[in-house]
């Protein structure tokens, strides 16, 4: 297995990392039962999981969308996830005031996928030690991601992963180009973000759209290429969630896919 770096460990030689939680935590018991249900599918599968909440959600196309539970009390859920599950745990950050918040309660910090480009927000990352996710922009070409990765490595911080979320494709809809999962691993360990990928975004109704049922394929396709890791947004009731519903894995549906991506992976290692 590629190393993810320092906190990513697995005696699993076919083993992809797995990222995956709720778009965003809309309370504490919901995060500890998806928790739970997830780490209990990754000691099946011998698969390393790392936790994923959003603890606020800065990016919305309407005033009135759901943007979280409050700073403090979302980043005290990640933290007891931490503590229960003896997981790694991310979050987004969205400016550079944030970054040393964050970092104290989770192990990942998230650059989005919008701002990828912005300088004094991935230095801030890069100074609290933390690992710092990259996503690449929907407008950026995989090869320019390589100068995302330069900025914190050159803060003092080599601890960097990339993640692939697709790439704009006209006004309302994205498409992966596979060819950036190796191009992208010349700079860093590279995550495929499943459900992002899958979004319809800028929808007349000022809520994001999402093709949910081509997960499978493009998680499948994602492992096929060789990538590191593997990021699903997921949720027990994605009608019912508070945010990014349309393109999120219903809960009850990740053992089937860890299966068939667990097989894929053998396959092409061996």
């Amino acid at each position: 297995m590629r190393n993810l770096l320092p906190i990513i460990t697995s005696d699993n030689a076919d083993a992809f990392v797995l990222i995956a939680g709720p778009c965003a935590i809309e309370g504490h018991q919901m995060a500890i039962d998806i928790a739970g249900t997830i780490k209990e599918l990754c000691a099946e599968f011998e698969i390393p999981y790392v936790f994923k909440g959003s603890y606020r959600k800065a990016n919305r196309s309407r005033i009135d969308s759901f943007t979280g539970i409050g700073d403090q009390k979302a980043l005290e859920v990640l933290a007891d996830v931490r503590r229960t599950f003896h997981v790694p745990v991310t979050t987004d950050i969205h400016d550079r005031t944030e970054a040393a918040m964050a970092a104290n309660y989770v192990d990942v910090l998230q650059i989005p996928a919008f701002l990828c480009r912005q300088t004094d927000l991935l230095v801030a990352a890069a100074a609290t030690g933390k690992v710092v996710n990259v996503k690449k922009g929907q407008f950026v070409s995989p090869e320019a991601m390589q100068f995302a990765v330069g900025k914190i490595k050159e803060s003092g911080n080599d601890k960097v992963w990339l993640t692939e979320r697709g790439t704009t494709f006209g006004y309302g809809d994205l498409v992966v180009d596979f060819r950036g999962i190796p191009t992208m691993q010349q700079y860093a360990p590279v995550v495929m973000d499943v459900t992002h990928s899958l979004q319809q975004p800028n929808q007349a109704s000022g809520v994001t759209g999402g093709r949910p049922a081509l997960i499978s394929t493009i998680a499948k396709a994602a492992i096929a290429v060789g990538a590191d890791g593997i990021f699903i947004e997921t949720h027990p009731d994605p009608a019912n969630a508070k945010s990014d519903g349309a393109n999120m894995l219903p809960l009850s549906q990740l053992r089937d896919l860890l299966e068939q991506l667990m097989n894929i992976r053998y396959a092409i290692r061996k």
